[in-house]
Parts: structure tokens; sequence; C-alpha cells
């Protein structure tokens, strides 16, 4: 079964990224979280070209920023080619797709969703948020853009599987703006009647040996852990 990385072509540009301490920072060597300047409509194109021939496979599209995307490492490494090798060794008729675009957050995940959903979705990962913690945008505009991008998936296919990704951050911006961040993923999630990846980097987060340097970005064991966190949610949605 093919594996698709929809952003690979993205992954040679120049990305700018928060530092370690979650501030940003022009120095390239101190980048940190998920943070770039890019054009995906100009990968338009190659989007149609690359589904238009698996209508037979369901289709489970990863839908987020650096951490879906895998950043610094490559895409055979990042969490959704995990999944994928999962699902073939159980002999699951599913392709997966990496929709991940590093620098994300969920108003410019917002603005190219349209694009993303030309092709039909059975499963729809939402993986974003992360970008808006650690750049403190506030929480109302994060919990709107994903409640959106949640509204605009079921009104392309209300058929289409939601499981949505729960985020958390450092304490950084406060304890208040950090728990309720954490609580927007719970919330929306219970208020649409999605399934909750609890916490995407749950053993992972905060164990140097199993991140970058940058203390942010798994390793490629780190998106074994990752993985796993994923298929305990999604392994449950899916039909053989």
């Amino acid at each position: 079964m093919k594996y698709l990385n929809l952003m690979t072509s993205l992954r040679g540009f120049t990305f700018i990224f928060l530092v370690s301490c979650f501030t940003s920072c022009g120095n390239k060597e101190n980048q940190s979280s998920a943070e770039v300047e890019s054009n995906p409509a100009e990968n338009e194109d190659s989007v149609a070209t690359s589904t238009e021939n698996e209508d037979e496979e369901k289709i489970i599209l990863f839908f987020g920023n650096s951490l879906t995307a895998g950043y610094q490492l490559e895409a055979s490494e990042a969490f959704p080619a995990v999944i994928q090798q999962k699902i073939d060794s159980l002999g699951y008729d599913y392709q997966v797709v990496n929709a991940g675009l590093s620098g994300d957050t969920t108003a410019s995940g917002k603005s190219r969703l349209d694009w993303v959903l030309k092709q039909d979705v059975d499963v729809f990962v939402l993986e974003l948020g992360a970008n808006d913690g650690l750049r403190g945008i506030p929480l109302a505009e994060t919990r709107t853009n994903l409640q959106e991008i949640i509204d605009a998936v079921k009104t392309k296919n209300p058929e289409t599987k939601i499981i949505l990704a729960g985020m958390q951050i450092p304490p950084n911006m406060g304890q208040d703006y950090t728990a309720e961040f954490r609580n927007i993923f719970i919330e929306l999630s219970k208020a649409n009647a999605v399934p909750l990846i609890p916490f995407l980097l749950e053993g992972v987060a905060g164990i140097p040996e199993l991140n970058l340097q940058d203390g942010i970005h798994p390793t490629a064991e780190g998106y074994k852990i990752v993985a796993n966190n994923v298929w305990a949610v999604l392994g449950s949605a899916l039909e053989k």
C-alpha cells in the first residue's frame, strides 16, 4: 500500500521556528517549533494527482503541523508512516495521507483545508493547535478555528470519521492559559462527539532522548511512541 506525504515538496523550504524557549528568534539553528511561511496552494495540483488513482482504498488523512509532517526526519519516520506500516501488517484496506505542514497554526490550517478536502477522506485526524499555544494566540481564536475545521469536514462528508489529537504546552504563558489550552481539546471532543487522543506526545514530551535538540519535535524512536498513542484511538475506528 502506498504511503502519501502531500507536503514532501515543501520539505526543502527554509522554515522559521520558535526557539527552544518558545520565543521568536531569527537564528535558524535555534528553530524549535512548527513555524514556517509557505504557500500550500502551489501543491494543489500534486495533491489531486497523487490521489486520483486511489479511489478503491479508504483514506486516512492526518492534518497537522510539523508534528505530523515529521520535522527534520525522513517521511517514512513520521508517525503517519508508522501507522501505515501497522495498517498494512493487519491487512486493513486504508491508505494514509500525511497532510502535515510545518508551521501551521489553526488559522493557517483552516485556510488550506478546502484543497486538502478535494479528495474523499474516510478518516480525518486533526492535529493542530500547538503553534497557537506556543505563540500565545487567544484561546477563543484557537477554539473557533478548530471548531470550524471540524464543521467543514462534516459538511464535506458527514460520513467522515473525525479524530482530534489533544495537545499540551509548557507553562510559559501562565498556568491559566496552559490549563485552558489543554481543555479546549477535551471540550471540543465532547461537544462534537469525536474521539480524542488525550495527548499526542504522551510518553515523549520532556524526554530528551526521544526528542530532537530543540526539545519539541520527536526523534524516529519518539514517533514510534506517538504512533502507539494515535493507534490506541484510531485502531478502534477502522474497519478491516
